[in-house]
């Protein structure tokens, strides 16, 4: 017989529902907005399917990026960076895919993905960097990195952005096949120049990309961590292996296509008919793919984990040039559809200006809150002509 009283076992029974429903309010909010946007797409209503959608998407993203911090917490770097950087890419490169579908009947709508490429960096080099870098920092006076990891990602980054310029240089010749052409062995270059990376930063210099110090929290950190731990194992993705979590993710990865199929296809026409930009178009899948990171990263910072942010920002960045174009050039390819790297004058020149920011504010190896604000200032700026730039 149980000997507590009713009250007692109510405020228990109470206190568990709550519980629940903040450890999985995003599996929650993204079922349910999920069905409406199914819902909202078959009552032939776009504005509210598409926004039923984005919702979604950003709910399931959380829950992927929750289980990559996981899978990260289990692994070292910078295999840990890794997951956490491939699993929001993936969201990326699927959400652009389906607006590439939407080019059979829509040409314009390659230039929102092209306009999404870039808005991908600029959001993770200047929001997500920058807000997590500025929260950091009015925690703490300066945050310290490892200087090699932001002075091999820049030097990265500013190569593959080079090499963006070649097809859009050919912008300007009359044979469209050559820009073709030149997009493909672009294309090729930076899987080429991935796989080198990839090595670099796995094999003979991993040091690169791992912390010199610990945190000063690190000791904290542990404590709260043993002290939460029984709380911890109450989340399901705490007690599976990483086999099923790497299932799970995929599983949510694939419902998130499922979801952005319907984004893309109510979203496009509306964004035509409202007169909105590529690169404001492009901007907003950029916020909505990145915005998971964005959360991880602010919490690393304010953790002093500020190496695990210079990771996701630069390595997300990475992949999404390096792999992020040439898988989406090679599935417009079977799909009938030549996507070019035809990128305008703004976009190039707003992402070579954002690694210089970004080598300018992260080689001494130390961050402050007011190198925050530069990327935030840069980035509202992009966000203003990207709006008005037609």
């Amino acid at each position: 017989m149980d000997s507590k009283p009713p009250s007692s076992r109510s405020t228990l029974g109470y206190n568990a529902t709550l519980h629940f429903l903040a450890e999985y309010s995003d599996i929650l909010l993204g079922t349910l907005f999920g069905a409406l946007a199914i819902y909202f797409h078959l009552a032939h209503s776009p504005y509210l399917s598409v926004l039923s959608a984005a919702i979604a998407i950003g709910a399931f993203s959380i829950t992927v990026s929750e289980i990559a911090e996981i899978l990260a917490e289990r692994l070292e770097e910078p295999y840990a960076s890794f997951v956490l950087t491939f699993s929001a890419v993936a969201v990326e490169i699927i959400l652009l895919f389906m607006i590439v579908r939407e080019g059979v009947h829509n040409p314009a709508a390659l230039e929102t993905v092209k306009g999404g490429i870039i808005s991908a960096v600029i959001v993770d080099m200047n929001v997500l960097l920058g807000l997590a870098v500025f929260i950091g920092g009015l925690s703490y006076k300066e945050q310290e990195h490892n200087e090699d990891t932001s002075s091999t990602y820049t030097t990265i980054l500013l190569v593959a952005s080079s090499a963006l310029l070649v097809p859009s240089i050919l912008t300007y010749t009359e044979d469209s096949n050559t820009l073709f052409h030149a997009s493909v062995m672009i294309a090729l270059l930076l899987i080429s120049f991935y796989i080198a990376i990839f090595i670099f930063q796995t094999r003979t210099h991993s040091h690169f990309f791992k912390a010199t110090a610990k945190s000063r929290l690190f000791r904290i950190k542990k404590h709260r961590e043993e002290e939460d731990e029984e709380d911890d194992e109450d989340y399901i993705f705490d007690r599976l292996g990483n086999v099923w979590n790497f299932t799970a993710i995929f599983g949510f990865i694939f419902v998130i296509g499922m979801l952005a199929e319907l984004f893309a296809t109510d979203g496009m026409p509306i964004a035509r008919e409202m007169g909105i930009s590529a690169g404001l178009a492009g901007l907003i899948i950029a916020i909505i793919a990145v915005a998971p990171e964005i959360m991880t990263a602010i919490k690393a910072a304010r953790d002093d984990e500020i190496q695990r942010v210079i990771n996701i920002a630069m390595g997300a960045s990475t992949v999404s040039i390096m792999l992020t174009v040439p898988i989406l050039m090679a599935l417009a390819y079977t799909n009938g559809i030549e996507l070019t790297l035809d990128f305008n004058a703004f976009q190039v020149g707003a992402l070579i200006l954002t690694i210089i920011l970004a080598w300018k504010t992260t080689d001494d190896g130390e961050t402050n809150y007011f190198e925050g604000i530069s990327h935030l200032m840069f980035f509202v700026g992009y966000a203003i002509i990207a709006t008005l730039y037609h």
